[in-house]
Parts: C-alpha cells; structure tokens; sequence
C-alpha cells in the first residue's frame, strides 16, 4: 500500500509537471507570436507614416525600430478621454527617437509616461470648454516625468509635410533640454562647447527677424529661446531642405547640434504601377505590398 501510494504521489507530481510545462511552452509561443506579429505591424506604421524612417538605409532602420521598441518598453502611453491605438505608440516612440538618432547612449531619463489627449486642451487637462489651446506640454509639478499630448496634433505631425511643425518632436526637444535641469534652449546634452556662443547669438538675431515679421519661421519661437529651439527643431526635422535653402547657417549648426542631416523622403503617397517599388518604403512591389488584394 505504501508504495502504491507513493507510486501515485511521484505519478501525479510528473502529470502536474508535464501540464504545466506543456501550459507555459502554449503561452511562450503565443507570445511570441504576439511579439512578431506586433513587430511586422510597427515596422509598416514606420514605412507609412515616417517620412524620417523611410529615408533610412536598412542598418539605420534596424536601429531606429530598435529604439522604437525600448521607449515603448520603457514609457508608458495612456489614453485619457481616447483610446491608444498601435499607431498612436509608434508614433509617439517615433517623435521621442527621432531627434536622438544619433545620440544612442542618452534616452529620456525625465519621462515616464505620455498621456494622449483625443484633441487640444486646456490648463485644467480639459478637452471641452473654453481656452482649450494646448496641444503638448511638459515641465515641472504635476507634469513632472510626465507629457501631455494631442492626439489629433501627433498624426497631424506626420500626414503634413508642408506646415513645418510636429508637436511631439517639439515637446520631446523640450525633454532633451530639460535634462539639465532647466528648459532654456540651450541643451547641454547635445551642444558641444565651441557651438554654444555661436547658437545663442543667432537665436537672438533669428527671434528679432521673427519678431519683425521678417522669418518663415512658426512666430511662436519668437515667444522665448526655449520656444525657439523647440520651433527651429520641428522645422529641421519636417522640412530639412527648405530649412537649409532659408536658413543656412542655422542649417549647419543644428546639423552639428543633432549630429546628422534629417533627409527626409516625400510622404506622397500616389499609386505607384503594380510593379513599380510601393510608396510606404517597403522595397516590394506595390503589387505584393499595398496593392495585395
């Protein structure tokens, strides 16, 4: 009887064992599978929506999908009075990248988390009413490791390329700068010593031409360096050629300050022939890409 009864015991540890093996390798697969399909789905929301990313050649998009993955990893995106779609993550991540590209070292240490707004709010983080202007914010108190962002702005950064602005590059340069502890347009993190006199002189000659009328950049950075760091950046990044064409010598410099030139491809998404390259960057042809089925 003893040994029955043991029989059974080590008979019923090995079965629960089995069970539970076989339990934990369904679930590993399935998220693996997740993890992939997740993969392959933000790797095309890149090739439609990011005219920066489509420009890349292939190791540099293996980096930046990289990069893509670990904000999304590390920060949280929550919907306030919307809901988060993969789309909105990938291109949150994409604004938070994309000004950093070529600093892999340094990612964001003042963020937590980004809160999506479905449109422009007010002080009060309200979506309805009145003064309802807003449409990113960071700094300091309750907005502490913390942003605040439009949903409605954040696509509108990426389906416009001629308006020279995307708020959510311009809210994240303003993380960048914050992270000497004051937002001043003057981000040690990335301005090497012998560009600091040079930047600060032309921000204050570019903020009187804005203030006289006599710029095509957004007037907003004529408000404030801080402003005009954060305008001048979504205008490098948006419109690179028309930006160098203006603006040469800021041009050159904000090449050094970002350490690359942004050559950004045309977001023009006409129907290309069945077998000419698709126009989301893909290299298949449209035939086997956007123009399957």
């Amino acid at each position: 009887m003893v040994f029955a009864a043991i029989f059974i015991i080590i008979a019923i540890f090995y079965f629960v064992a089995y069970a539970l093996r076989l339990k934990t390798n369904v679930k590993a697969e399935d998220i693996d599978t997740a993890e992939k399909n997740a993969t392959e789905l933000h790797k095309r929301i890149l090739q439609e929506k990011v005219s920066f990313y489509r420009a890349l050649n292939e190791a540099e998009r293996v980096i930046f999908h990289q990069e893509i993955e670990e904000f999304l990893q590390k920060v949280k995106i929550y919907g306030v009075d919307t809901e988060v779609t993969e789309e909105d993550k990938v291109l949150v991540a994409a604004s938070a990248v994309i000004p950093l590209f070529a600093f892999h070292d340094w990612f964001y240490p003042n963020l937590g988390a980004v809160d999506l707004f479905s449109d422009a709010f007010n002080f009060d983080f309200e979506t309805s009413g009145v003064n309802r202007r807003i449409l990113g914010m960071v700094g300091g108190g309750v907005m502490n490791g913390k942003m605040a962002l439009s949903k409605k702005a954040l696509h509108l950064g990426f389906s416009n390329e001629t308006d020279k602005r995307n708020t959510a590059i311009h809210e994240f340069v303003h993380l960048i700068d914050k992270a000497d502890g004051a937002i001043d347009g003057m981000p040690d993190i990335l301005l090497d010593k012998h560009i600091v006199l040079p930047w600060l002189e032309y921000i204050r000659e570019k903020i009187e031409e804005i203030r006289k009328g006599d710029s095509d950049i957004n007037p907003y950075g004529g408000t404030s360096e801080t402003e005009f760091f954060a305008v001048a950046a979504e205008y490098f990044f948006e419109r690179p050629q028309l930006f160098e064409q203006k603006h040469p010598e800021m041009y050159a410099l904000m090449t050094k300050i970002f350490k690359r030139e942004p050559q950004v491809v045309s977001h023009n998404k006409s129907t290309p022939g069945r077998n000419e390259p698709c126009y989301c960057g893909s290299g298949e042809k449209y035939k086997n890409c956007h123009g399957a089925g």
